[in-house]
């Protein structure tokens, strides 16, 4: 009976570490970017970015492989710095964002590759349509803020998707298939509040 009771403290022991390093973040949307770049007619690599979005993410330094994020982006802030070319792009020949207002990034895999290294999968909901998607992300940095004094973590990440998966096809092949995001965030931990998965 000893036995059984020694190995039941011994896994609570073990386990509650991992659930108890899990910290919530929010978006620190001024220094938060979601970018991306399609090739215009070969001549370029034109440039985008959305502006606004909610969501969160939950962050276990000592086993990533336990956090999660979530986004939920509003295809009506996206820019192109130029109005003409903004409209279109909410239109129905890319992002009909009266039929579509959002789009979502829910993540379902975490792998751990080296201490700064990892990549995230997730499933991305736009037009529609939900396809998995991996993104290699970069762990920055994590501590206390110069300036504000509060706890952040900041990540780098890139993948490309193809807009045709989700059904957006206006403009092919001359307007570039392949889709590359670039994110980077900065999440402010929520009053060092933790939570059990």
């Amino acid at each position: 009976m000893k036995f059984f009771t020694l190995l039941a403290v011994s896994m609570l022991l073990l386990t509650s570490p991992v659930k108890a390093e899990i910290e919530v973040y929010n978006f620190d949307k001024a220094h938060t970017q979601i970018l991306f770049f399609v090739n215009h007619l070969g001549f370029s690599n034109s440039q985008g970015e959305f502006h606004d979005y909610d969501g969160s993410f939950e962050f276990n330094p000592s086993d990533p492989e336990y956090s999660k994020v979530e986004v939920v982006i509003k295809t009506a802030s996206i820019d192109m710095d130029d109005e003409k070319w903004n409209a279109h792009m909410r239109n129905k020949d890319f992002f009909n964002v009266e039929e579509f207002p959002t789009m979502t990034f829910k993540s379902t895999k975490i792998e751990k590759i080296d201490n700064k290294k990892g990549q995230l999968t997730g499933d991305l909901t736009l037009l529609g349509v939900t396809k998995p998607v991996t993104l290699d992300v970069i762990f920055n940095k994590a501590g206390v803020h110069t300036f504000n004094q509060k706890y952040v973590a900041g990540f780098s990440a890139k993948t490309t998707i193809k807009r045709s998966d989700f059904g957006m096809k206006y403009g092919l092949p001359l307007i570039g298939n392949d889709v590359n995001i670039m994110i980077e965030v900065e999440g402010i931990r929520q009053n060092g509040d933790v939570v059990n998965n």
